[in-house]
């Protein structure tokens, strides 16, 4: 019994040990000189510079999508661009409506989800910061 449960965490650590798993998955972004308010203009500003790490195995492609933790409803939107590989998705990859405060600073969170060519969702990461 003891072996089998041996054998069973071994199988485990090599499925993992390969590329990437879903839940290394990591994001993070900057803003940069991101125009503020532009809701007027919808997707009108190129996406902030992201950093990856763990990209889930077999991505195809990665959906953005940025919300205002303290106007969840407000539609910001987002993109989905093509990955084959790389660490950094540059500014400009996809555009979407700016943060936009209106009373002082606010939290904003991207989500990054990972998925397959057929669409299928391989893993997703976020991360949240502070405007302006």
């Amino acid at each position: 019994m003891v072996r089998v449960a041996v054998m069973a965490v071994a199988a485990c650590a090599l499925m993992g040990a390969g590329p990437a798993a879903a839940a290394d998955f990591g994001l993070s972004f900057d803003w940069g000189n991101i125009k503020k308010c532009t809701s007027g203009n919808p997707n009108s500003v190129p996406n902030p510079k992201f950093s990856l790490r763990g990209v889930p195995a077999g991505t195809a492609s990665i959906q953005f999508r940025m919300v205002d933790l303290a106007v969840p409803s407000y539609p910001h939107g987002g993109g989905t661009v093509k990955y084959s590989s790389g660490a950094t998705i540059a500014p400009g990859a996809f555009k979407y409506q700016s943060p936009c405060p209106p009373n002082g600073a606010h939290t904003y969170e991207w989500t990054a989800t990972a998925k397959d060519a057929s669409g299928k969702k391989l893993g997703e990461a976020k991360a949240r910061k502070k405007y302006p």
